[in-house]
């Protein structure tokens, strides 16, 4: 009777739905009218359902439009439910049509008078999967456990519906069985249904069912058909994510209901441990990002090799652009160009100053062709070098660098940084070959007045030989180092094998005026050094120093004297302003007197701590210089103590000096008299020593004393006591000391502010503290910008400049202005962020701007400042003579932690990553991918002579090859002593000369853990480099 009455209900259902259809009955008297029906003739939500959704023999092709409404009024009085909906509907989709044999099932279904599937329901279930995904996100639509349970495995049943649909059109390639716009009906059909799927699992109500025992068939049918439905949407438009979602819910969030089971577990481990043992980071698949090539790249990486002093190692340079270009020549050449511009007009928008000009513009006018000439004899017809240039000036901006009649113009702020660059570079590029001289005008679209060296072309061998037979000469070719013609390079390697040559000849009169000469011009050290590495200038002369003796028949001594100094100033010049290591010259023994003096002539010794011998030599050095009894300075003291002894007990001479004058047993005319020996040209250089005592010993709480050392400051800064020569010689040895002093004085001063002794002394060194440094540490004010709550802090600033590069690349027309930019402010990052913390921060960035759709430039830029090698954890070169020495093997240099070190530990851990961000662990892999493919060090022959055409020998290559074989390590470093571009002459304009000393300069990749950019124990100068506190 029951069923009866069951079966005649639903027929009136049927015959009212019926009637609503061919009345068209409008949604209120519908819900009217339904109410009424539901009270008389009482069904369940399923036959309900069944009867407002399934084909009928009058229509079976699609449900009529007004259904989905009904539907919801249905539902809006708690008619029928979530899942009778959805069971109804899948019941009767067209989904089912595309099955496996549902052709003939269709025709079995017409034979037996039944109704098959709709012909179409894909867009009345589009609409009904959207509005049950509002039901479900208002809470309305899933409001008990036994809802969630019933939903969850109807969902689970659509899922496998959905894939076996999928392989259905995927198999019907040329559409023979299912139409295109069927496809497409299906697919939209899928995508709200993925919505509903995304928002059933976000369901509180649903995941608290999920995770009680009673829901386990749930659970399993949903991994069962999740685990099929997933790799089916992935050919989708953006699908990707959704996928991660789902597979996210599948793998975690239900593994994560199912009750633990032991065995399981560890037999899982197990699995685990050797799926990960066998799946190493080669076989780790990443979808692949185009690769770009941004302006930004080369920019950055410039900047680093020259914000501290020059690292350009030809060898190494051509690697990193052979790599970040695949051997392509012309864009290499002119992004090259490009660069070594934006990198000058950086630096002038910047407002760096001369320190900064002299040494970029050399760079750009002397260095830049050569490097041009080398990569031109890999070109071939119908490329050339002029083309490359013309290509490359054509994109320089021309406010930067003005043609030479804008130049004359009213308007026009002239200035000397950037002021003829063009038309020197022009010029330059000639000199060597690259451009004909009548081309120039053309390039430059200007007429120009400059003409090509009177001398020509400079060959090294030429320039050495005219010195050795003329001293003079050597003086006017120091004076060419300031010169802007395309010779420096020559000029540079002629005066490194110079001194070479006078080391090994003793010919130390000739070093004391060369060496003299250029201690006094630091600009010139930033040249030399763009050319010649520390270790090549450097090393001949501390070998010298180290062994110096006096003659047998030795007459005068303060000669001698004169010239050791002039020769030791010029070293201590090069290794204060960039932070030298006793390393860096090449000097492994502890027992050198160099060593000693870097490590510990800053240092004063109490008398109880000196020899017998040592106390005799200050003895007679305090009697010398203050007793005007003693008759001064005599040969019997200086032929007793050597020079090296000398200089090692400075510090202890003026320490007994402060300690006599503030305690009254020295008076101030004594005093005065010593300080006129000290600033003579045979003790001068002493003061190097002696001014960095003073500037430590003025901290101490002990106001006498430090009345004292102002004292002696006074006499040796203002007094200007000796010869034009000696004042010379004093402005070098200011140049040396100046930041240390300047930081001692105004400690100074802020703790005695009402003090008028320091202005003055501060006045005398200013013109000094501007060339002291250059050691790629931050100057005071910048930090205090990129630190300042105003920008953000440090991170803020980092992450402001990354996004600077990442715009300026995407967009370079438009912002024909280079992103301002210092490398001090990531060298400063790395030692107050460390660089984990920095990686991490850039690989952030990298995975933003990646979703933003910048993906390929963002790369780009993160490689090339993990790539970028940092001045001030640069390894130390070999010394010279361990390169003939095979039995000789030296400790090796501890470097600290480079962002590239960092990176390599970051994706050793890219599995357990990936566990937790899948997103950041294709990130790290990437980034790690790309930074070892452009520090990637090819064999030496196929670098320098296949791809880059220099036609090394065999003998040659095998030279350069152990060499960079011995560098391979953590940064990009060559064999300082092996690999040269010489100037000299031969066959070829530029060549590669593997059998000399010289060399062209240093490329390494470190950070640093010293905010200011200073070097170890070897450096005197205590954090004092970078900073600026004026």
């Amino acid at each position: 009777m029951k069923a009866t009455t069951s079966g005649t209900a639903a027929k009136e259902w049927s015959s009212f739905l019926a009637l609503c259809i061919a009345k068209r009955l409008d949604f209120d008297n519908f819900a009217s009218y339904v109410s009424i029906l539901s009270s008389r003739h009482p069904v369940t939500p399923a036959v309900v359902a069944d009867v407002f959704l399934k084909p009928h023999p009058a229509n079976h092709e699609s449900l009529d439009p007004r259904v989905p409404r009904y539907v919801q009024i249905l539902t809006d009085q708690k008619l029928i439910n979530t899942p009778s909906i959805l069971k109804a509907l899948y019941k009767y989709s067209t989904s089912h049509s595309h099955q496996a044999n549902a052709v003939e099932n269709a025709q079995q279904q017409q034979t037996e008078n039944t109704v098959p599937w709709w012909k179409s329901s894909y867009g009345a279930e589009e609409t009904i999967f959207y509005r049950l995904t509002k039901a479900v996100a208002m809470g309305t639509g899933i409001k008990s456990a036994s809802d969630a349970i019933e939903v969850c495995k109807v969902m689970a049943r659509w899922m496998t519906l959905f894939t076996t649909a999928s392989a259905a059109f995927a198999q019907d390639v040329i559409g023979q069985l299912h139409s295109m716009q069927s496809k497409e009906d299906m697919e939209a059909s899928r995508a709200a249904f993925v919505m509903l799927l995304l928002g059933i699992f976000e369901n509180q109500v649903v995941l608290k069912a999920l995770s009680r025992p009673f829901a386990k068939e749930a659970r399993k049918a949903m991994s069962e058909s999740l685990s099929n439905f997933v790799p089916s949407i992935m050919q989708s438009p953006g699908a990707s994510q959704v996928a991660s979602r789902l597979e996210f819910f599948r793998t975690d969030t239900l593994a994560a209901f199912e009750p633990v089971d032991k065995k399981k577990e560890a037999a899982k481990a197990e699995i685990d441990d050797l799926l990960d043992s066998t799946m190493g980071l080669d076989n780790f698949v990443i979808p692949e990002l185009p690769v770009t090539n941004a302006r930004a790249g080369l920019y950055i990486y410039l900047n680093a090799l020259l914000v501290g002093r020059p690292l350009i190692d030809d060898a190494a340079f051509y690697s990193y652009l052979h790599n970040r270009y695949n051997g392509e020549i012309q864009t290499t050449a002119i992004d090259l160009i490009l660069a070594s511009f934006d990198v000058l007009a950086n630096a002038f928008f910047r407002n760096e100053g001369q320190k900064s000009a002299n040494l970029l513009r050399c760079y750009l006018i002397n260095k830049l062709p050569l490097l041009l000439s080398t990569l031109a004899t890999s070109m071939f017809p119908p490329l050339t070098p002029q083309y490359c240039i013309t290509e490359a000036l054509s994109q320089v901006d021309t406010n930067a660098f003005p043609t030479l009649s804008s130049m004359f113009d009213e308007s026009n702020s002239n200035n000397t940084f950037t002021d003829s660059v063009r038309q020197d570079f022009c010029f330059a590029c000639c000199l060597h070959g690259l451009i004909p001289e009548p081309a120039i005008e053309g390039l430059l679209g200007d007429m120009t007045y400059q003409t090509l060296p009177a001398g020509g072309r400079y060959v090294k061998e030429t320039l050495v030989g005219q010195c050795m037979t003329d001293p003079e000469r050597i003086q006017s070719l120091i004076g060419e180092l300031d010169n802007m013609d395309g010779n420096v390079g020559a000029v540079c390697q002629a005066i490194t094998e110079v001194i070479g040559r006078l080391c090994n000849n003793k010919e130390t009169m000739s070093l004391k005026l060369l060496c003299s000469q250029l201690a006094k011009k630091p600009l010139s050290l930033d040249v030399m050094l763009l050319f010649e590495k520390p270790v090549s200038i450097l090393h001949p002369l501390c070998e010298l120093l180290d062994n110096w003796h006096y003659d047998e028949d030795q007459g005068e001594y303060q000669p001698v004297y004169e010239e050791f100094g002039s020769i030791l100033l010029l070293v201590l010049a090069f290794v204060h302003r960039y932070s030298l290591t006793v390393a860096d010259l090449g000097i492994r023994s502890s027992h050198s007197f160099i060593a000693r003096l870097l490590q510990s002539g800053h240092l004063a010794k109490s008398l109880e701590d000196l020899s017998e011998q040592e106390q005799g030599h200050i003895g007679g050095w305090v009697h010398g210089l203050f007793d005007s009894e003693s008759g001064g300075l005599s040969d019997e003291l200086m032929s007793s103590c050597p020079p090296q002894d000398f200089y090692l007990l400075v510090s202890t001479l003026f320490y007994q000096t402060v300690l006599a004058f503030s305690t009254d047993r020295l008076s101030e005319e004594g005093l005065n008299s010593g300080v006129e020996y000290l600033v003579d040209t045979f003790l001068l250089p002493s003061l190097v020593m002696a001014i960095t005592y003073l500037s430590n010993h003025l901290r101490i709480d002990n106001q006498k004393e430090q009345k004292a050392v102002i004292k002696i400051l006074q006499l040796i800064l203002l007094t200007k006591q000796g010869s034009n020569e000696a004042q010379t010689m004093l402005s070098g040895v200011l140049n040396i000391v100046a930041k240390p002093l300047e930081h001692a004085l105004r400690t100074y001063q802020r703790q005695d502010p009402k003090s008028q002794d320091i202005e003055p002394l501060l006045k005398a060194i200013k013109d000094n503290i501007r060339v002291s440094r250059r050691t790629g540490g931050a100057e005071h004010n910048e930090l205090e910008q990129w630190t300042g709550q105003q920008s953000g802090g440090l991170v803020a600033s980092v992450r402001h400049t990354l996004q600077g590069f990442v715009q300026w690349s995407l967009h370079p027309s438009i912002n024909i202005m280079p992103t301002s930019y210092s490398h001090r402010q990531i060298l400063a990052a790395i030692k107050l962020l460390g660089p984990k913390r920095l990686l991490r921060l850039i690989l952030e960035e990298v995975r933003q701007q990646t979703d933003a759709g910048s993906g390929s430039v963002a790369y780009d830029v993160a490689t090339a400042l993990i790539c970028a090698p940092d001045v001030t954890n640069v390894t130390p070169p070999p010394p010279p003579t361990l390169l003939s020495d095979p039995n000789q093997h030296p400790s090796p240099v501890q470097s600290r932690v480079t962002l590239r070190t960092a990176l390599r530990w970051e994706v050793e851990d890219f599995k357990k990553i990936q566990k937790s961000d899948p997103a950041m662990a294709e990130t790290v892999v990437r980034l790690y991918r790309r930074v070892e493919a452009q520090l990637l060090m090819p064999q030496p022959a196929e670098m320098l002579q296949n791809d880059l055409g220099l036609g090394l020998d065999q003998g040659a290559a095998a030279s350069l090859g152990e060499a960079l074989a011995a560098a391979q390590g953590d940064g990009l470093v060559t064999d300082d002593t092996n690999v040269n571009l010489d100037l000299g002459d031969g066959t070829a304009d530029i060549k590669f000369d593997m059998g000399s000393g010289n060399s062209t300069g240093g490329l390494d990749l470190g950070t640093d853990d010293d905010i200011f950019g200073v070097g170890n124990g070897a450096d005197l100068l205590e954090g004092w480099d970078g900073m600026d506190l004026s």
